[in-house]
C-alpha cells in the first residue's frame, strides 16, 4: 500500500538544480548542456514569466486561445483616472482568477505620467506583488510597462 508523503510541497521543489520548471523569457538559447532553450530553475521565476506573458498578451492574439491576455493597450490613450485604474486592477484580478488561479495577488499599483513623472508619455506602469497560494512565504514582484507599441517587463 502506498504511503502519501505529506511533508513535501505539492508543487515542484526548488531544491534540485537539475530540474527546470519553465522556459526563461525572453526565449534564448542555453549555453549549458541542460537543453536547447534557457530555463527557469525556481517556481517563483516561472510564475514571474507567466505573469509577464499574461500582461503583455492582447486578447485575441493567441490562436486557439483567444481569451488569454488583457488588452491593456486600449487604456494607453485614455485619461488615467481613478475609475480607469480601478478598471485595470479589476481586469488583472479577473484574468488571474481565470489563468493563474494558484497565484495570490498581494498588491497592484498602476501608474501613469499623471501619478508618477518618471513614467514615460503614453506609458502605463503596472507593479504586481504576489505570492503562490501553496507557499505564501514566497513573495515575488513583477513590473510591466505598457507602451504604445511594446510591453517591457522586469
Amino acid at each position: 500500500m502506498a504511503v502519501r508523503d505529506t511533508f513535501r510541497k505539492p508543487f515542484i521543489e526548488d531544491n534540485d538544480e537539475k530540474i527546470s520548471i519553465g522556459l526563461d523569457l525572453p526565449i534564448t538559447r542555453d549555453n549549458d548542456l541542460n537543453g536547447y532553450f534557457a530555463t527557469t530553475s525556481t517556481t517563483i521565476e516561472a510564475v514571474k514569466n507567466n505573469i509577464q506573458m499574461l500582461l503583455s498578451t492582447e486578447e485575441g492574439e493567441r490562436i486557439f486561445q483567444p481569451n488569454i491576455g488583457l488588452g491593456l493597450r486600449a487604456f494607453l490613450f485614455e485619461q488615467i483616472t481613478h475609475d480607469s485604474i480601478h478598471a485595470i486592477q479589476s481586469l488583472i484580478v479577473d484574468k488571474f482568477k481565470q489563468w493563474l488561479p494558484f497565484v495570490n495577488i498581494v498588491d497592484i499599483v498602476v501608474n501613469s505620467r499623471d501619478q508618477d513623472p518618471s513614467v514615460g508619455a503614453n506609458t502605463i506602469s503596472i507593479s504586481i506583488n504576489f505570492n503562490i497560494k501553496k507557499d505564501p512565504n514566497a513573495l515575488g514582484s513583477v513590473t510591466v510597462d505598457v507602451q504604445d507599441n511594446t510591453v517591457a517587463g522586469e
